[in-house]
């Protein structure tokens, strides 16, 4: 993104009460702001510091307010103590983000959603009266593979090193250890191990965008076509070669070119 593209820009930061505590929210706002927002939901171990400079750029390459928030426990929102729920993925999408929605009066949004937060997004939009006019799934699980659980189990053992944990504490300080155990401990318990998003999908009437990276040691490409064949709206699924689990972060410029290609395809505003 461009000096001139980012000067156009607006931030503004806020916090918004949810049942539960306080959510931090900021915002990209370009000059002319009359689209519907899109909404950010970040990863297991994520927070809005950690979406770098990609919502500035989707907000100036789409003229479209980007709104991203720390989920409850993570960045600068209010802490939270004792074990996260299993039922974490349904709070977020019935309680917390209609929550925030409603704080900041929005009646149409947008959603994208990365990792887990790309199946909190799909349980949000499957909620009867959605505002979600489109939303978009970036490394989204739809179940639970073997796969997945080998990702974070060998995730879980990398963090035991105290740099890697360090790194993890730059973007939510104390934290950072309820932020670790809350992924790794959820979903390596085996209450959640026939965790699935498929039973909801049907009810999902938006158009989406299915986004997977072939080499995302998190998930194989069941997940995308899981998604992707189980929505009821319109969808549309692209595998990203030689990418990970973050293509906004390792093929950003695609990524913004088919998110932007999409919305434009459905005439959404």
């Amino acid at each position: 993104m461009d000096v001139e593209e980012s000067a156009a820009l607006s931030v503004v930061d806020c916090f918004v009460s949810v049942p539960g505590g306080r959510l931090f929210v900021r915002q990209w706002r370009p000059a002319r702001a009359d689209k519907a927002p899109l909404i950010l939901l970040h990863d297991s171990l994520g927070s809005v510091a950690q979406w770098r400079d990609f919502p500035a750029a989707l907000a100036a390459r789409l003229q479209r307010p980007v709104i991203a928030y720390d989920r409850l426990g993570f960045g600068q929102s209010s802490q939270q103590h004792g074990p996260a729920k299993g039922s974490f993925i349904d709070d977020e999408a019935h309680l917390h983000l209609p929550a925030l929605v409603q704080a900041l009066g929005l009646s149409r949004y947008l959603l994208f959603g990365h990792s887990v937060g790309g199946a909190m997004a799909l349980a949000a939009a499957s909620l009867p009266g959605s505002g979600c006019l489109a939303l978009v799934s970036e490394s989204a699980q739809a179940f639970v593979e073997d796969r997945t659980l080998a990702g974070i189990r060998a995730a879980k053992q990398g963090f035991e090193e105290s740099a890697q944990f360090a790194r993890l504490g730059r973007w939510h300080g104390e934290r950072a250890r309820w932020v670790l155990d809350a992924w790794t401990e959820t979903w390596l318990s085996p209450a959640f191990r026939h965790w699935s998003l498929v039973p909801r999908l049907a009810h999902v009437h938006c158009p989406v965008l299915v986004l997977h990276g072939e080499e995302d040691e998190f998930g194989s490409a069941a997940f995308p076509r899981a998604i992707a064949d189980g929505v009821s709206g319109v969808a549309q699924m692209a595998l990203l070669p030689a990418c990970g689990h973050v293509p906004h972060h390792e093929r950003e410029a695609e990524v913004m070119a088919l998110v932007e290609a999409f919305l434009s395809r459905h005439c959404i505003d």
